[in-house]
């Protein structure tokens, strides 16, 4: 039996970044329905920072990372949509795509089209499939027409640029918020409608003026603590308040009473591995995506490369909102 060595990043306790530590891990052979596959490039996500950080709590210790890209090394009893030597892509559970070479599950592993690269890979897949169940799979009451308008916190970050090019292409009119002037540009050159800079602008009431008082039809805040009452509030009636992070921290505990004089809104916590729980949505899904991309649609914009070891500076720039679009580790 093969076994191999890969460097990794891991934590042996939750906290800041000071707990990433580089470690050597044996890997061996792929079981059933698992493939071994060799990185060349590793994503870098927000749900990285919680769980190192226990927001998310995990079985410690544990290997970080939930996106790549390489080449499939090894093929299990079972799998039959991979084979050694295809470009493959991912974002999944469990965690542990901070490395080299990694044993893993197949179900949530694609293939990737020879158009994108590798780098290209790993910074799309958690992002970007979070981007289509979005704006695909989570949509208010009536769906998502062509001149609705959305409203999308956190515009110019990994979810939000690839949502700006997907809400254009879609017809939507996309109302970004971001946190400086520079954030706001980048919203609006990658298709958002209007953007507002929260930091000098109160983002609700320039929804409404933007939307002459009748509200948004669905509202994506990946934020929590610091935007959730005010985006209840820049819903139009039957609105739908789509959640799926928490950059500032938790939304705090809310009495469902007050849905119904806001008008009769509804509420959601979105995860992606929800979406993705089965081999033939994750496949759906991600072949939405590639063809998003390669047909142009949408373009995955990497503004920032840190080398595997870097890691711990990578997590620092990222919770200080330092970074705009995609950032992957490098191997």
């Amino acid at each position: 039996m093969t076994t191999l060595t890969s460097r990794a990043i891991q934590i042996d306790q939750h906290g800041g970044p000071e707990q990433l530590k580089l470690v050597q891990i044996s890997v061996g052979e792929p079981g059933p329905g698992e493939i071994r596959i060799r990185h060349h490039a590793v994503g870098l996500n927000f749900i990285d920072v919680y769980q190192r950080s226990g927001l998310y709590p995990m079985q410690l210790p544990v290997q970080l990372g939930m996106e790549a890209a390489g080449v499939v090394e090894a093929v299990g009893e079972g799998v039959t949509h991979l084979k050694v030597g295809d470009r493959a892509a991912y974002a999944s559970n469990p965690s542990g795509s901070y490395c080299d070479l990694r044993v893993m599950p197949a179900q949530w592993v694609c293939k990737l089209p020879d158009a994108i690269n590798f780098e290209t890979g790993a910074a799309m897949m958690l992002k970007g499939l979070t981007a289509q169940y979005l704006l695909k799979r989570t949509q208010p009451q009536g769906g998502l027409q062509p001149g609705d308008f959305v409203l999308f916190h956190a515009a110019a970050g990994g979810v939000g640029l690839i949502a700006c090019q997907w809400a254009k292409a879609m017809g939507l009119r996309l109302i970004g918020t971001a946190g400086s002037e520079q954030k706001c540009a980048l919203a609006l050159t990658n298709g958002a409608q209007y953007a507002i800079n929260y930091v000098k602008e109160d983002f609700l009431a320039r929804v409404k003026e933007i939307t002459a008082g009748r509200g948004v039809k669905a509202v994506y805040d990946s934020v929590g603590k610091d935007t959730w009452d005010k985006s209840l509030d820049c819903l139009a009636p039957f609105g739908l308040m789509a959640s799926f992070g928490n950059a500032s921290g938790p939304v705090a505990p809310f009495s469902p009473g007050i849905l119904g004089p806001k008008g009769s809104l509804y509420v959601t916590r979105q995860t992606l591995f929800t979406h993705i729980a089965t081999r033939e949505t994750t496949q759906t899904m991600a072949d939405d995506l590639f063809a998003a991309v390669t047909s142009g649609q949408v373009k995955i914009h990497i503004e920032q490369r840190y080398r595997l070891e870097d890691v711990q500076q990578a997590h620092r720039d990222l919770e200080a909102r330092k970074t705009t679009g995609c950032t992957v580790l490098t191997l």
